[in-house]
């Protein structure tokens, strides 16, 4: 339970960070302590495209994937709610993706990629055991590819900072699919891929029992 706790905080304060601020720097640093705090606990996913990522990795079963992704998504809906009521007063600017629904998309599938990369590299790859720098460099690649594509997207990078946005009404409902499809996706190539070029870095199945 305690695992399941962390990932509802990590995502609750990272989802509240983007709704109230919007600002890269925040976001990013909101994420940086949260996998900082939560890390030794439940990995501090606080994505469920990481959450795919780690799974095609193959450090976390698929029972725990699951729970890990309702979590977020409870967490991310908590937050967005929570928001909307301190931005009662605040005129919401939807983000606008007409004519640039490609680009959008392109933008997420590369964020999350990158986003998802860096995290198993760093928090998951053998040769980075036990380092101090894991939950800086994910923050800071969250900074980074927000200064590079919020201005297209919207810069969620996250299947759960996408719906809390939307509740927000940062995001049109009619683009969510663009979130989901391109975030999940890029997790699951982060995945792919890792595995591809780490060819001797993958999980080692348990013995079976007598």
């Amino acid at each position: 339970m305690a695992k399941y706790i962390t990932e509802f905080i990590g995502t609750f304060f990272l989802v509240l960070v983007v709704a109230l601020t919007g600002n890269a720097l925040a976001i990013g640093a909101t994420l940086m302590v949260m996998i900082f705090a939560g890390g030794h606990i439940s990995g501090a996913h606080y994505n469920p495209a990481v959450t795919l990522a780690v799974l095609v990795r193959g450090k976390i079963p698929v029972r725990d994937a699951v729970a890990y992704m309702i979590v977020q998504i409870i967490g991310a809906a908590v937050a967005a709610l929570l928001a909307t009521w301190y931005l009662a007063d605040t005129n919401i600017v939807t983000v606008n993706l007409d004519g640039r629904i490609a680009k959008a998309f392109s933008g997420e599938l590369l964020g999350t990629f990158s986003l998802a990369y860096v995290v198993l590299n760093v928090a998951t790859s053998k040769g980075t055991t036990g380092n101090s720098f894991y939950g800086l460099a994910i923050g800071f690649t969250v900074f980074a590819m927000a200064s590079a594509f919020g201005s297209i997207s919207g810069g969620a990078f996250n299947p759960a900072v996408a719906i809390g946005a939307t509740i927000v009404k940062l995001f049109a409902l009619k683009n969510i699919w663009i979130y989901l499809v391109a975030c999940f996706g890029g997790g699951l190539l982060a995945g792919l891929v890792f595995n591809y070029v780490n060819v001797e870095d993958k999980p080692v199945p348990p013995l079976p029992r007598a």
